[in-house]
């Protein structure tokens, strides 16, 4: 079953989606985040672990993005490697996740 995902805020200044994400903790992140790549036909470029964060940087349509999770505030988002980089596919994944909700 696809957990539910959903737009929380799209700070365009900073070029950064939060999302609405399912409950998650440190060990059960890979598998939400998976759920998230699924729902952006996105793929995993590479992966690093923190103390509480997980940073995915993932290929979505030949873009990089960087997916983020932070278990202590229970937060997931996504950002862009640069701060006026990628904006069409910002502008479409915030669009996408809207209509999640």
């Amino acid at each position: 079953m696809m957990s539910k995902f959903g737009l929380h805020e799209y700070i365009v200044e900073t070029n950064r989606i939060i999302l609405v994400a399912p409950d998650f903790d440190f060990d059960s992140f890979p598998d939400v985040g998976e759920q998230l790549l699924t729902l952006l036909s996105a793929t995993v470029i590479e992966k690093q672990v923190d103390a509480d964060l997980h940073s995915w940087i993932i290929d979505f349509e030949g873009c990089q993005l960087i997916v983020k999770a932070e278990h202590y505030s229970g937060t997931v988002w996504i950002e862009s490697l640069g701060k006026n980089e990628s904006r069409e596919e910002m502008e479409f994944i915030a669009t996408l996740l809207r209509n999640q909700s």
